[in-house]
């Protein structure tokens, strides 16, 4: 987490956007301290922090346009700032899911262009969208129970994928979605 990132965050009024636990700049620290609480490297913990910066596609607000992209490379770094690039450009109907699959398509939803993503890659985006999902799903009962059991059916099929302290977080998180 940097304090360039930080400062961008709030000259972009992150911290004025209503999101699921109180602010999208409460989310986007959460889920930053959640990465890291599961040992994630300082580039995916930085990208956790900074995932929404261009939009997702079920989050559409954009905080920063992709074209402005290396102002995000000199706040977090190059590798930080291609998983962002690389977790909002996802379209999530077309790449969730074949995501465990080598052969499994990622469709670009900037370009609509097909992609098949290293196994790294995959795993990166895994445990951003783990730590993304259960951090609205713990702070929201609202939408554990809507959306609990579809997120670990998803989850589950990502096992292989996601690291043993998020697979542990997604149990301790979702086995209660129905409660």
């Amino acid at each position: 987490m940097t304090a360039e990132a930080l400062a961008i965050l709030k000259a972009v009024g992150a911290e004025g956007i209503e999101h699921p636990g109180g602010t999208l700049l409460a989310h986007l620290r959460r889920v930053s301290a959640l990465l890291a609480s599961w040992g994630a490297r300082p580039a995916l913990v930085s990208a956790g922090l900074c995932h929404a910066f261009y939009g997702t596609d079920g989050f559409p607000v954009a905080l920063l346009d992709v074209e402005r992209r290396a102002e995000l490379v000199e706040a977090i770094g190059a590798e930080a700032e291609a998983l962002v690039h690389f977790y909002a450009s996802c379209d999530r109907k077309s790449s969730y899911q074949g995501l465990t699959d080598d052969r499994g398509t990622f469709v670009d939803r900037f370009t609509g262009a097909p992609l098949h993503p290293s196994l790294e890659a995959r795993r990166d985006f895994a445990e951003i969208t783990a730590a993304n999902e259960l951090d609205i799903a713990a702070v929201s009962p609202e939408a554990r129970l809507r959306h609990g059991a579809d997120l670990l059916d998803l989850f589950t099929r990502w096992q292989p994928l996601l690291s043993e302290s998020a697979w542990a977080h997604c149990r301790s998180v979702l086995d209660q979605a129905d409660h």
